[in-house]
C-alpha cells in the first residue's frame, strides 16, 4: 500500500542532513538539503543490495517514479539487473550518437 501521496510528497521539505522518504516496495525520495529531490529504487541482486535512481524532482512524478520501478521489479522477477539493464542502454544510446557524429562528419568531408 502506498505511503506517499501526491500532498505529502510536496510537503517534503530539505532539512540540514539528507533524509529518504519510502513510499513502498523499494521506492523512495531522497531530500537533499538545499538540492533536488532525488527518486531512487533499491533492491536486492544476487545477494548484494543495490541501488538505481531514476531521476530528480519535479522532472518525475511519484506516477512515473512508481512505473518505473515496477518496470524494475518486472525486469528482476525476468532474471534481469535493472541497472545492467540501464548501463547496457546508456551504452547503446552513447554508441549511437557517437556513429551519427561520425557520419555527419563523413558526409562533410565528402563534400
Amino acid at each position: 500500500m502506498p505511503v506517499l501521496s501526491d500532498a505529502k510528497f510536496r510537503a517534503l521539505k530539505p532539512k540540514e542532513r539528507p533524509y529518504k522518504q519510502a513510499d513502498f516496495d523499494g521506492l523512495f525520495v531522497l531530500v537533499n538539503p538545499g538540492g533536488p529531490k532525488l527518486w531512487r529504487f533499491k533492491y536486492r541482486w544476487a545477494g548484494k543490495e543495490k541501488l538505481v535512481s531514476f531521476g530528480k524532482c519535479p522532472d518525475l512524478s511519484l506516477k512515473q517514479a512508481r512505473d518505473k520501478r515496477d518496470k524494475a521489479r518486472k525486469m528482476l522477477t525476468e532474471g534481469r539487473d535493472p541497472s545492467f539493464e540501464r548501463k547496457k542502454e546508456q551504452a547503446t544510446m552513447e554508441a549511437e550518437q557517437r556513429a551519427t557524429f561520425s557520419k555527419l562528419a563523413d558526409a562533410l568531408l565528402e563534400k
